[in-house]
């Protein structure tokens, strides 16, 4: 069954040589290589509002495509990555925390290397108004599936009802910071009114997945060309179950 790679970076620029802790990081120059292969390979680069189209069968499922999600929100991502979308026509979805929008994102901070500041709102709508999706990335960025359902709830809906409106457009598009989602976290998603959500688990997202658990493909500082390239072809299958609501589809490996 054909899949969407769902590529998951969150700080992209220029940073020091690392030898650990490489995992929230890309190279700007890798990530221009990166596009530029999907470029030549003819990969189609949805947005994640037309990604989730073809996957629930509202739209033709291209034959190989891609989706581009940036966590956080950070500064860099407007600095060194939109250039970059911009140069290929690339959209591109930033998953935004609500309540700490124009601030430092202090859970990044450590391994020497700062805290880097995040998007303000005013930032998040100039890219907004450039064609990227700004999505939500919870209220306060903790992990979701360690807290009572009724924080979770809260975290869905404060986030969503404050980037609305800040943002003044909807916004049907969730991440789950650090990947920490139960069921209660996909119910609180669905009554928040979000009608996609990505998680940490690795593979490829096919109709078979519930849409508010997709997968994706996390691309760090030690990938190279091939090793994106690796990413997008051979590693298709996901990686143990996925959550899904009662009624919707199970994906498992």
């Amino acid at each position: 069954m054909p899949g969407i790679s769902i590529f998951m970076y969150h700080q992209v620029g220029r940073f020091p040589p690392m030898k650990a802790h490489r995992a929230g990081y890309c190279d700007v120059d890798k990530f221009r290589a990166q596009m530029r292969a999907l470029k030549w390979l003819g990969v189609k680069v949805l947005s994640m509002t037309d990604a989730l189209a073809a996957l629930q069968g509202r739209a033709p499922m291209p034959e190989r495509a891609a989706v581009l999600t940036f966590d956080d929100g950070c500064e860099n991502f407007y600095e060194h990555a939109v250039p970059v979308l911009q140069d290929f026509g690339y959209p591109a979805i930033s998953y935004a925390v609500a309540g700490a929008a124009g601030s430092g994102g202090t859970w990044l901070a450590g391994h020497g290397r700062g805290t880097p500041p995040l998007m303000s709102y005013a930032r998040l709508r100039e890219i907004a108004g450039l064609g990227i999706e700004v999505g939500s990335h919870a209220f306060s960025h903790i992990r979701l599936a360690e807290q009572p359902a009724e924080v979770q709830r809260a975290e869905m809906r404060d986030s969503r009802q404050r980037l609305q409106q800040e943002l003044g457009r909807e916004v049907p598009h969730v991440c789950y910071p650090y990947g920490s989602h139960n069921l209660d976290t996909l119910r609180a998603a669905a009554e928040a009114g979000y009608s996609s959500g990505v998680t940490c688990q690795r593979g490829a997202a096919t109709p078979g997945f519930d849409p508010l658990a997709l997968p994706r493909k996390a691309i760090s500082y030690g990938d190279n060309t091939l090793g994106f390239l690796w990413k997008l072809y051979l590693k298709d299958t996901p990686k143990g179950e996925a959550l899904a609501r009662p009624g919707h589809a199970m994906a498992t490996a």
